[in-house]
This record gives C-alpha cells, sequence and structure tokens, in this order.
C-alpha cells in the first residue's frame, strides 16, 4: 500500500481524491498554486506544499516542480486528477524515472492515445469502427480540400494531439476547409505545442456516448456501462447521464465489448473512458480514449456501486481487479450537472443540498475566493433514482434548494433544462445546445425558473 500520495490537481477534483485516501489509509500532499492557497483540499488534506504562482503554467502545468514537490514531501505516486497533466506522457515518464509511482497510465500509453491519428490507426486494426477520415497527417490546406472531396462534405478537422474542444473546427464547402484549417491549426499550436492535423467525415447532431473502462496490469478489463454526453456548449459537456435513454441492451453490449477490445488494443491499465459518437442509424463510431479520470466520472460510481478513485490506485499498487464482467449491475439511473461560474469573485453565502440519492462534489465554502485563473466549473450536482423521470425530479429539486451567493453561475440554465422537452424524451444529440439555447435564454430572462419552480 502507498503511504504518501501526491496530488498534483486543485479543487473538486483534488478535495475527492483526498477524501479517498483518507478512506484507505493512506496520507495526502496537496500540491498547490499561491491562488489556492486557502483551499478546502489543502485544508483537508496531511499535508501540503506550494508549488509556485497562480498561473498554471508556473504550477500545476510544471512536471518538474511537482515531481521535486513528491521527493520532497516523500510520497511514493502522484495522482495527476483530470486535466492539468493527467495526460501529459512526458510527465507519467518523469515520475517513472524519478522513482514514483504515477497513478494512471504508461507515458507510453498516454502518448500512443493522445496522438487522435496513431488512436484511429490503432482502431482499425482492431476493427474498432472509426469515423471516415484521412490515413495521414494532413500537411496543407490544399491536402485538407482533397481528402474533403474524397470522403464528402461537411467534415471536421481536427488537432492530433487535441482535447477539451480546441483545434476542431467544422467545414461545409472548399473555402471553409481552407479557412478552417489554418485556423484550427494555429490554435492547436498554441494550446498543444503540436500543430499536426486530420480530417473526419463530420457526423451531424450524432449521440455523444462514451463507456467507463477499468483494467488492470494483468489485462483483466472491464466496461462499467456507458454515460451520455450528448448536452454540450462548444464542445464543453454541461451534464451527464447513465444508462443513456438511446441505447438498447443489445447495443449498451456490443458497444462496452467494443470499448474492452480498445483498451485491450492499447494495452491500456487503470481507468479510462473510451468514447463514440453514435448516429440516427445506430451505427457507432470511435473517436478517442481519454487516458485519465473523467470529471464525470460520478455518474458510473452511482449507478454501479464501484469507486473509480479507489480503483485507479488499487490499480497502480499492481493488484488485480477485484470483480468481473457477470458481477457488475447497472440497477439505478444517475445523472450530473455540472455548475459553473460565470464571474470570479468571493462567495458569500452557499448551500448545497443533500437528501436520498444526492451527491454534491465541491470544494466551495462561505468566503472562498473564485478564482479567474483556472477552469469556472466550481460544483457538480449528481442524482441517483430508480427511474429517470426521478432522477430529474430530484435533480430538479437540488437546484431549487441550491444557493451560491456572490458570483452568478449557470444554475438557473440547468434548471431550466430539466423541463425542456427534447431533454425530458431522452433522445438529444449533441446539437441541442445549438438549437435551444436562445429559447432557454429567453425564458430566463421571462423569469420561467419561478413559475417552473
Amino acid at each position: 500500500m502507498f503511504k504518501r500520495i501526491l496530488i498534483a490537481n486543485r479543487g473538486e477534483i483534488a478535495l475527492r481524491i483526498v477524501r479517498c485516501c483518507r478512506e484507505m489509509g493512506i496520507e495526502s500532499v496537496v500540491a498547490f498554486s499561491t491562488a489556492d492557497r486557502e483551499s478546502l483540499p489543502v485544508m483537508e488534506a496531511t499535508d501540503s506544499i506550494c508549488i509556485g504562482p497562480a498561473a498554471a503554467s508556473e504550477s500545476y502545468l510544471n512536471p518538474e516542480i511537482i515531481v521535486q514537490a513528491a521527493k520532497q514531501k516523500h510520497c511514493d505516486a502522484i495522482h495527476p486528477g483530470y486535466g492539468f497533466l493527467s495526460e501529459n506522457a512526458d510527465f507519467a515518464d518523469l515520475c517513472e524515472e524519478n522513482g514514483i509511482v504515477f497513478i494512471g497510465p504508461s507515458g507510453a500509453i498516454i502518448r500512443h492515445m493522445g496522438d487522435k491519428q496513431a488512436a484511429r490507426k490503432l482502431m482499425m486494426e482492431h476493427q474498432v469502427p472509426v469515423v471516415p477520415g484521412s490515413k495521414e497527417l494532413l500537411e496543407n490546406a490544399d491536402q485538407a480540400v482533397a481528402m474533403a472531396e474524397q470522403i464528402g462534405y461537411p467534415v471536421m478537422l481536427k488537432a492530433s494531439a487535441g482535447g477539451g474542444g480546441k483545434g476542431m473546427r467544422r467545414a461545409f464547402n472548399e473555402e471553409e476547409v481552407r479557412s478552417a484549417f489554418e485556423t484550427a491549426k494555429a490554435e492547436a499550436r498554441a494550446a498543444f505545442g503540436n500543430d499536426d492535423m486530420y480530417m473526419e467525415k463530420l457526423i451531424v447532431d450524432p449521440h455523444h456516448i462514451e463507456f467507463q473502462i477499468l483494467a488492470d496490469c494483468e489485462g483483466n478489463t472491464v466496461y462499467l456501462g456507458e454515460r451520455d454526453c450528448s448536452i454540450q456548449k462548444n464542445n464543453q459537456k454541461l451534464l451527464e447521464e447513465s444508462p443513456s435513454a438511446v441505447l438498447t441492451p443489445q447495443l449498451r453490449k456490443e458497444m462496452g465489448e467494443t470499448a474492452v477490445r480498445a483498451a485491450k488494443a492499447a494495452g491500456y491499465y487503470s481507468a479510462g473512458t473510451v468514447e463514440f459518437i453514435l448516429d440516427a442509424s445506430g451505427a457507432y463510431y470511435f473517436i478517442e480514449m481519454n487516458t485519465r479520470i473523467q470529471v464525470e466520472h460520478p455518474v458510473t460510481e452511482e449507478i454501479t456501486g464501484i469507486d473509480l478513485i479507489r480503483e485507479q490506485i488499487r490499480i497502480a499498487l499492481g493488484m488485480k481487479l477485484g470483480f468481473t464482467q457477470d458481477e457488475i449491475g447497472i440497477e439505478k439511473h444517475a445523472i450530473e450537472c455540472r455548475i459553473n461560474a460565470l464571474t470570479p469573485g468571493t462567495i458569500q453565502f452557499v448551500h448545497f443540498p443533500s437528501g436520498y440519492g444526492v451527491r454534491i462534489e465541491s470544494h466551495l465554502f462561505t468566503g472562498y475566493q473564485v478564482s479567474p485563473y483556472y477552469d469556472s466549473m466550481i460544483a457538480k450536482v449528481i442524482v441517483s433514482g430508480r427511474t429517470r423521470l426521478e432522477a430529474i425530479r430530484r435533480l430538479r429539486r437540488v437546484l431549487e434548494e441550491i444557493v451560491i451567493d456572490g458570483i452568478k453561475t449557470n444554475y438557473d440554465f440547468m434548471y431550466l433544462l430539466t423541463y425542456h422537452p427534447v431533454f425530458l424524451k431522452g433522445n438529444y444529440t449533441t446539437g441541442f445546445w445549438e438549437q435551444n439555447h436562445e429559447q432557454m435564454e429567453d425564458w430566463l430572462k421571462e423569469g420561467i425558473r419561478s413559475e417552473a419552480g
């Protein structure tokens, strides 16, 4: 068992890992920037260490400083959480070189699956369906135009090292391809230091379905159901739920087994997520694999009863999975909605409701300073119920009771979402935001929230 783990992250995920360590009898050390000195994870951890100023590039994104901090605090392992360095292959390698266990897959696996074009090739070799697209990287706009004409419009230009919606552009004709190629390339270069580009056929308004997998170092691999992540704004997820209303039991089993095959093709171990898009005909395609814990992992935990952070740590210790595929059951419906800060500022008062089937993941407290330096997500509301309708009603109740004074947030919008007829039917796609946000913003102006409540 690890004696001490350094947590190279902040906010709610750092607090989540601190709590898991405490339950496992492991000491935790939170690495924090000066902006997070008074944060809840720092207060709750066994120990803490400042790793630099507020700018992420000088603290949370500095591998050398983090590894040095782990050694200074005599840590056996580092948990990267999500974001920041969680999918940085060089960081995983640096940990290994310094005799520190990286809680996640190896640098080689992260590197291979993080290269979207290389991952596509690997999937094709193992009969995992992928979206039609370029087999090689695109060197210039002329090549991009030729590929678009070959696979047919519309198309999606993607950065090979991309993620989080960056380095992605749609194109519906030659002029748009040329413009999108240069724009996406520049964005990818700025965001990832890598401007390699490839192209896929654009599947219009698909469902975004991802499968959570766990794999140990002996090759035992399972899937833990799916999460429907189709409600997104600018490729950033707003709400996730499981099980998906659009999957039949047969399709769920087929996609889950395909996700396991994808993970095994990569020689994967640890927690990971295989992401697919599903079109109107029921055809599905691999888009990428996230080699880390996901923001939305609590949805899976609620429907399966499996602690994914705990399993990550156990796998990093070299332990086998303690269950088989046949032993994983799904008997509940769970929904997670993300609460985002729309402005920075000081929390004057915060109240998170509780009750049966309610779970709140947040690092907020009264007096906390919401920083402008980092991601805007400040809380996750996770609810579960025996049915989807029960879970939706519970989510409404929780959102009605939440109080976050001092800053502006999006929870009014998320509350209205739970009443939208398209959401209630469960057959929403990634086009939901684009097609419905103006209507919902009009509802907000008209004060529909108070009437609905």
